[in-house]
């Protein structure tokens, strides 16, 4: 592909739910800037993988909730633009990378509460921010949420706060950097097999019943139902879809 090729940086790209969207989005053409955490070996396959797909890729490390290593992962990133992409800018920004705290509302640790909103709203908040100066006009953000801010299942009232709060943002963005014709968007998945929270969904057989038999599709989620409804609002198909919640869930809890 040409070096005119858009990008997109998806947080967490390098597994899960993460990883299929960066797979999904350069299927679609894109170049894609990846981040990890830790596991920088799983990063560089998912690199490789989107190489094979005849798109460029870049893996870089950031912890989303360390607000002060922002400014240093820009500067770097603002660096590797021209050497991996030959671009300048970034033309999408997916704010996907998250953990999971189970722990019911009454017995919620203060010190889990507040790496859940370092994690999940401060660090996204701010990383955005400081996004915005390598965010090219006319691009978009999509900012992951969930199904648990629409519907209750105990043991996620920190976390739904969160992405709850997120949603709300995600409705002031788009009103705010509208002017630069940059959308903003949240895709909020229901449950999905993955190693999230332990991998609960995917491991324990009777929850995974216990929420197909509340799905209006029968099943719970895969990660292949989500990466390409990301993909898709990284296109100029989806050019006038902006301030949504779509929530990819198969109907779970309605």
């Amino acid at each position: 592909m040409s070096q005119t090729s858009k990008i997109a940086l998806v947080t967490g790209g390098s597994r899960g739910l993460g990883k299929n969207m960066a797979i999904a989005i350069a299927r679609k053409g894109l170049n894609v800037v990846l981040t990890y955490n830790s596991k920088k070996e799983e990063a560089l396959q998912t690199v490789a993988e989107i190489e094979q797909l005849g798109q460029k890729a870049l893996a870089l490390q950031l912890n989303t909730g360390d607000v002060k290593s922002f400014g240093a992962f820009f500067a770097q990133l603002e660096k590797e633009l021209p050497k991996t992409f030959g671009a300048q800018k970034i033309d999408f920004l997916v704010n996907n990378a998250g953990i999971g705290v189970y722990a019911s509302f009454e017995n919620t640790a203060e010190e889990d509460f507040d790496t859940l909103v370092n994690i999940h709203f401060k660090g996204v908040y701010f990383f955005t921010q400081k996004a915005l100066q390598l965010l090219a006009d006319g691009g978009g953000i999509v900012n992951i949420s969930s199904g648990l801010s629409r519907f209750s299942y105990p043991g996620y009232a920190a976390y739904a706060a969160m992405k709850g709060a997120m949603e709300v943002v995600t409705r002031y963005q788009a009103k705010e950097l509208g002017a630069r014709g940059i959308r903003s968007n949240t895709v909020a998945p229901g449950a999905i097999e993955t190693d999230f929270g332990g991998g609960t969904v995917r491991d324990n057989e009777e929850v995974n019943r216990q929420i197909a038999g509340i799905t209006a599709l029968g099943r719970v989620g895969l990660p292949d139902d989500i990466g390409g409804v990301v993909a898709f609002l990284c296109t100029e198909e989806a050019r006038w879809i902006n301030a949504q919640r779509i929530e990819v869930s198969g109907g779970q809890g309605i």
